[in-house]
């Protein structure tokens, strides 16, 4: 499920809540997901079903509405063996427990600080770098920033108003103003 949250910026709850109809996996090339619906996790008292995990609309999302997002070749390719390798739910969703429920935010919080653990360096769990796996979506999402896609492109696969965009992810774009200096100067003598 990690790899959904650097590769394609989605959301936790979009994950949980993500189903094979739902996408489009040739063998060569870009691929596609169109979410439709998200498995945020609360405590059962504000869930209309009872249990922790309810599947509702995306967030800041009329009812019926999607997000469409291209997902590279290499999630493509995750994806496929993925599928491969555990199949799906009954209902069709991708990622799940041996039961079929929706993985705890504790539990991916665990196995979180475990993978830290095992691949950084002990001053590199002592710090904040990747601290929480929703920082997965913050390194993808200020990768196609510094990367020159449109503030309005990263808004739409995001989930996000350009507004919020601007806010949250201002800060990632220093150190770019060589590069800014470059592509005025040469729109400047074109």
């Amino acid at each position: 499920m990690w790899f959904f949250f650097r590769y394609a910026g989605l959301r936790p709850e979009e994950a949980a809540d993500l189903c094979l109809k739902n996408c489009t996996l040739p063998e060569a090339g870009w691929g596609q997901i169109i979410l439709e619906r998200a498995r945020p996790q609360a405590n059962k008292r504000w869930t209309n079903s009872g249990e922790t995990h309810e599947s509702r609309s995306l967030k800041h999302r009329a009812k019926k509405e999607t997000r469409e997002i291209p997902i590279p070749p290499v999630l493509v390719a995750i994806l496929r063996e993925h599928i491969d390798a555990y199949g799906t739910e009954d209902d069709g969703r991708l990622f799940r427990t041996t039961k079929g429920g929706s993985y705890s935010s504790s539990a991916c919080s665990y196995v979180w600080q475990e993978a830290r653990a095992l691949v950084f360096t002990d001053e590199q769990v002592r710090s904040p770098l990747a601290a929480r796996p929703y920082d997965l979506r913050h390194a993808a999402l200020s990768l196609w920033l510094n990367a020159g896609v449109p503030a309005t492109e990263v808004a739409k696969r995001a989930g996000h108003s350009v507004e919020v965009l601007h806010r949250v992810y201002a800060k990632c774009m220093e150190g770019q103003q060589e590069r800014t200096n470059g592509k005025i100067s040469s729109a400047l003598d074109d």
